[in-house]
C-alpha cells in the first residue's frame, strides 16, 4: 500500500508553526500530534513542520521558510511554538537573524533546573508556557500555566468491560491492572513487576498487563523482567504484549492503572486511564499530583515516596476494595473530562497567541 500523501500548507494560510525536530516518537511528539488537528477544528490555523509525524497533519514544506517573511493573512504575525531547545535555536534565527515576523513560544515540560544554554533560549521567547504549576516553579521568567488535556472521543469508559477485555483475549471473568509505557528504569516498570510479584499469588481474580516497547537500549532491561517473572511463575498472570496502537482500548479493558515512573515531565496516562474510567495509583513525579484526586473525591492514590513496599500496599487498598475502586473510577471520568479536556488546552494556548499577535501588531 503505497503511504498516504502528506498535506502540505500554503504558509500564508498559517497563524502557527508547530516545529517537530525529533524523529523518535516522544512525548512532546504525542502531544502536537493530538492536539494540532483539534487546534484546527477550533479555527486556530495551526501547522507541522519536521519529521516524525502523522501525513494528515497540515504541515509545512521547509523550502517554503522564506514565505515567512510574508505576513499571514488576517493577521500580523505567526507564532513559532517550539517544545525543545532544538526548535527554539532556529526560531531565533529565523526571528532574529532573519527578521521574519515571528513571535516565539516555549512550552516547558521540565521538573529539574534548566541549563544555562536552555535558560538562555528560554529568556528569549516572546511567551512561556508550563504544563503543571510544579515545572513552573522552575522557571525564572514568566510563564503561563497550559495544562495537557485528553482527547475524550478517543479515552472514554467501556461500554461493556466485559466485551472490552473479550475484544483484546484477556479473560472477562478477571481483573486487570496495568502498567503503559515505553518499558525501561526511567518509568518504573521494574517496580510495578515486583508489586505484581508479590501482590498477585494472594489475589487469583487478578492479571498484570505491561503494554509498551522497549527500545533496544533497554531490551536487556525487559529480558530481565520477563525472566524475573517467569521464576516466580507468573508469566501468565503478567503479561508483557509490546506496543499497541490501539491504547485506548488496552485501558478500556482494564480494572486498575498504575503509573510507577521515577521521573516524567507532565505524564498523560494517568489523564488516559482515568479518561477511561479507570482508577489510578501513581507516584509523585511529574504532574501526577495535580491531575490525581486524593481524599474525599478520591480518583486514585499518589505515593508518598517511589518503593515497592509503597506501591504494594496503595494498589491492595483498591485492589481488595471493589466499591472504592468503582466509586474511583466513576470520579475519574468527571475529572479527566471536566477538568483535563484537550479542547480546554487548546483554547489556553489560544489567548497566549492572541496576545501575541496583538502585540505584533
Amino acid at each position: 500500500m503505497a503511504p498516504e500523501p502528506i498535506a502540505y500548507v500554503d504558509p500564508s494560510e498559517i497563524h502557527v508553526i508547530a516545529p517537530n525536530f525529533k524523529q523518535r516518537l516522544s512525548g512532546v511528539t504525542s502531544t502536537i500530534i493530538q492536539l494540532v488537528p483539534v487546534q484546527n477544528r477550533l479555527g486556530h490555523r495551526v501547522a507541522v513542520i519536521g519529521p516524525g509525524l502523522p501525513a494528515h497533519l497540515p504541515h509545512i514544506r521547509f523550502a517554503d521558510l522564506w514565505k515567512l517573511w510574508q505576513k499571514p493573512k488576517d493577521g500580523n504575525v505567526r507564532v513559532w511554538h517550539a517544545r525543545r531547545n532544538i526548535e527554539m535555536l532556529p526560531g531565533l534565527v529565523l526571528r532574529d537573524i532573519l527578521r521574519m515576523p515571528l513571535k516565539l513560544v516555549f512550552t516547558s515540560a521540565s521538573q529539574r533546573k534548566h541549563s544555562r544554554w536552555t535558560k538562555f533560549l528560554v529568556s528569549r521567547m516572546d511567551a512561556v508556557v508550563a504544563t503543571s504549576a510544579k515545572t513552573s516553579s522552575y522557571l525564572t521568567v514568566p510563564n503561563a500555566v497550559v495544562m495537557h488535556g485528553i482527547d475524550e472521543q478517543r479515552f472514554r469508559p467501556a461500554d461493556d468491560k466485559i466485551a472490552a477485555k473479550q475484544t483484546l483475549g484477556l479473560a472477562p471473568q478477571q481483573k486487570h491492572v496495568g502498567c503503559f509505557g515505553r518499558v525501561r528504569h526511567q518509568k518504573g516498570t521494574d517496580l510495578f513487576v515486583d508489586a505484581m510479584i508479590e501482590l498477585l499469588p494472594t489475589r487469583p481474580d487478578w492479571v498484570a498487563v505491561i503494554a509498551g516497547r522497549a527500545t533496544a537500549k533497554h531490551a536487556e532491561f525487559e529480558r530481565t523482567l520477563k525472566d524475573k517473572v517467569r521464576t516466580a511463575g507468573l508469566q501468565d498472570r503478567i503479561l508483557f504484549v509490546g506496543e499497541q496502537t490501539n491504547i485506548n482500548d488496552w485501558y478500556r479493558a482494564l480494572d486498575l492503572f498504575i503509573a510507577p515512573q521515577r521521573w516524567e515531565g507532565f505524564g498523560l496516562t494517568p489523564l488516559e486511564a482515568m479518561a477511561s474510567g479507570v482508577p489510578v495509583v501513581a507516584t509523585d513525579v511529574g504532574a501526577f499530583r495535580e491531575l490525581i484526586a486524593v481524599g474525599e473525591n478520591e480518583t486514585g492514590v499518589v505515593l508518598a515516596d517511589i518503593s515497592t513496599t509503597a506501591m504494594v500496599n496503595a494498589t491492595s487498598l483498591l485492589m481488595d476494595d471493589e466499591e472504592r475502586r468503582h466509586a474511583a473510577g466513576r470520579r475519574a471520568i468527571e475529572r479527566a473530562h471536566g477538568t483535563f479536556s484537550i479542547e480546554g488546552e487548546a483554547e489556553g494556548l489560544r489567548r497566549i497567541y492572541d496576545r501575541l499577535s496583538r502585540a505584533g501588531g
